[in-house]
């Protein structure tokens, strides 16, 4: 049996996937993206301790909310970070026939062992990735989040050499990934996936910032602006993606 660290719950997730979703936050990420809004979530400490049979238990307990489309969608922190106990929580899901959603950054994604034969078990037992693209240049998504992206931007070929339906999610940041040519080569990037189903470009806010206070931790982000309606429509164009 294997136990997940937990960072909360979600019981009627209306973005984290198809349909109304019940979603489970794990503990625990290597990024440290500037504009996290669980930056309580980033240390792997004991929280909460649960096996994947109770959290499937406390999940059924919402089913009759989730319609013909919902299921159960896992985020963080990084939920890659806890694989093994992904593919025993996805295994019991899948018995019981419901959708399952990976929400990630792929931080932790490797072609090496024995992460790769586990990862791809995983994808066996999971209908949909919702992959976070923090920025396609290396040396800006490091400034932005203290990790390369070359493993990262594989995980995204290797998910469509597996042929796993993804969704991709980009957060707008004024100043910081709201570029011109960086969203153009994005656009390019996520257009040469042939398993991308769902493109969502999210508007940088800044509704986090209370958790980094209380962390005592400093948010650099104090003078970054929400992207307007215009900015977002702008970014989607330069992504091709209307």
């Amino acid at each position: 049996m294997t136990l997940a660290n937990v960072h909360s719950f979600e019981s009627f997730g209306s973005v984290d996937g198809p349909g109304v979703r019940f979603v489970v936050f794990l503990q625990g990420c290597k990024l440290r993206c500037k504009y996290c809004h669980n930056p309580d979530s980033w240390k792997m400490a004991d929280n909460q301790l649960i096996s994947a049979e109770d959290i499937v238990k406390k999940a059924l307990s919402f089913q009759d909310y989730w319609g013909k489309d919902g299921g159960v969608t896992v985020s963080g922190g990084e939920p890659l970070l806890q694989i093994d106990f992904l593919i025993e929580f996805f295994k019991l899901l899948k018995a019981k026939k419901i959708h399952t959603t990976i929400d990630t950054s792929a931080g932790p994604f490797t072609l090496e062992e024995p992460f790769i034969s586990k990862f791809n078990e995983l994808m066996q037992y999971t209908d949909l990735v919702m992959l976070d693209l923090k920025h396609f240049y290396a040396k800006e998504h490091y400034a932005l989040t203290k990790m390369d992206n070359t493993h990262i931007l594989q995980c995204a070929k290797h998910l469509e050499s597996l042929g796993k339906d993804v969704w991709i999610r980009h957060v707008l940041v004024p100043g910081y990934t709201d570029n011109e040519q960086h969203l153009k080569d994005l656009g390019a990037f996520i257009k040469s996936l042939s398993n991308v189903k769902k493109v969502e470009i999210l508007p940088y806010h800044s509704f986090g910032k209370f958790k980094w206070d209380n962390l005592g931790l400093k948010y650099e982000l104090d003078d970054v602006h929400t992207p307007s309606e215009e900015e977002v429509k702008r970014a989607k164009e330069l992504m091709g993606l209307i």
